[in-house]
């Protein structure tokens, strides 16, 4: 898919790259969209200050991540182009809307692709992380204030994506969904906190809760599943078996603590029965990162009767239908299901950064590959390819 940028190209950046910082300029360097599967284009594009209840943030550091490649594909729902996609992403704040109170220019943080708005139902319970006004929205593409778009070109717009858009130099988000973080945090790192490896550290810490020196089982070995297993070696299983039927996977994930590792293809049974051989009767947690209806089945149908949790985490295809027993619960195992590991965006992500800064949760292992902004096609190869967990996109080269 990588394309040479041609001089003409190179040029046209530099022209842009000059207009960057300028006193009262709200125009800057993205990357666009225009259809699905097509490499991006880096444009000149107008970001229009922040309205009611919104930031606008000079990115510094994003990350690629499946999501983005999945609509970028044009797989998910409804296709909406042109689009600056993105939502890993850790900047600055540069200027803040009517109504912000709790953020400030300057302030380091990291722009999620769910909400929290702190009134709603679901944001005052304890329980849940859903925010009844920002939940995740992969259609919309414009800002829920009013339903406009705060990219243009000439007066066109170009749309957002679930209303973080960090492949831009600047970008505009509701003040819902920006978690203000510690200054001393390195935003080229804990940028990946922003969406797959907080949904995968939160299923086990938050959800699936293992004690120490439990059994866990991970189906999926990709990067949430093993920010999944991260979670579990900080909470100090024992035993963390790693489940998929890639095995070039199995030597990286021994870098997150995972011990034990078991391909589905090696076997001519049921891969949740040979789990149960292998931990007389099953494991104490499961958690299901691949969003394959037949791993989710596996992933309840191996915990153990009477205390066992099975957590789901992928999504599923819309058509598929999750079939078991129902003794299977009333023996006494449990399955949950959960959004962005059940975190809440802003009141729990600073302290998933401060469990980096004191060198609890190690994220340097995630991020296998950077590349600057004028290349961002190339982490889209990498990705590809599956060569790559986590590619940083440096903004400023």
């Amino acid at each position: 898919m990588h394309i040479q940028i041609s001089r003409k190209e190179e040029e046209r950046k530099k022209k842009i790259k000059k207009k960057v910082g300028k006193y009262g300029e709200h125009s800057w360097a993205t990357a666009v969209a225009w259809e699905a599967g097509k490499p991006l284009v880096i444009e000149e594009v107008e970001v229009a200050p922040p309205q009611a209840m919104e930031v606008r943030l000079k990115i510094l550091f994003t990350s690629l991540c499946h999501t983005d490649v999945y609509f970028w594909e044009a797989k998910g729902q409804t296709p909406v182009f042109p689009r600056i996609f993105g939502h890993e992403a850790g900047g600055i704040v540069e200027s803040i809307g009517e109504g912000v109170t709790d953020l400030a220019p300057g302030d380091h943080v990291l722009p999620v692709f769910t909400g929290e708005c702190k009134e709603c139902a679901h944001c005052k319970s304890e329980e849940s992380n859903m925010c009844s006004l920002l939940r995740i929205n992969t259609d919309r593409g414009v800002m829920i204030n009013d339903g406009e778009s705060r990219f243009s070109i000439n007066g066109k717009p170009i749309y957002h994506f679930v209303g973080t858009s960090t492949f831009s130099e600047y970008t505009v988000v509701h003040v819902g969904c920006v978690a203000k973080i510690n200054p001393e945090a390195p935003l080229d790192k804990v940028c990946v906190l922003s969406c797959g490896i907080s949904t995968g550290l939160g299923a086990t810490l938050n959800v699936a809760k293992p004690p120490k020196g439990s059994t866990v089982a991970v189906f999926g070995l990709g990067a949430v599943g093993l920010a999944a297993a991260e979670g579990a070696r900080i909470a100090g299983a024992s035993r963390i078996i790693g489940i998929d039927v890639n095995p070039k996977r199995f030597n990286e994930a021994k870098k997150f603590g995972v011990n034990e590792f078991v391909n589905p293809k090696d076997y001519d049974k049921p891969v949740q029965e040979v789990l149960a051989e292998m931990t007389d009767g099953g494991v104490d947690r499961s958690i299901e990162c691949t969003g394959n209806i037949g791993a989710m089945i596996s992933a309840f149908e191996c915990v153990h009767d009477g205390w066992g949790v099975a957590v789901l985490v992928g999504v599923p295809n819309k058509d598929a239908v999750f079939q078991t027993h129902p003794l299977n619960l009333l023996n006494e195992r449990t399955l949950k299901g959960t959004f962005f590991g059940n975190y809440k965006p802003r009141s729990d992500l600073p302290s998933v950064v401060e469990k980096y800064m004191s060198k609890e949760l190690e994220l340097e292992k995630f991020i296998t590959h950077e590349v600057p902004f004028s290349e961002i096609n190339k982490a889209f190869d990498y990705m590809l390819q599956g060569d790559s967990l986590r590619c940083i996109i440096r903004m400023d080269a």
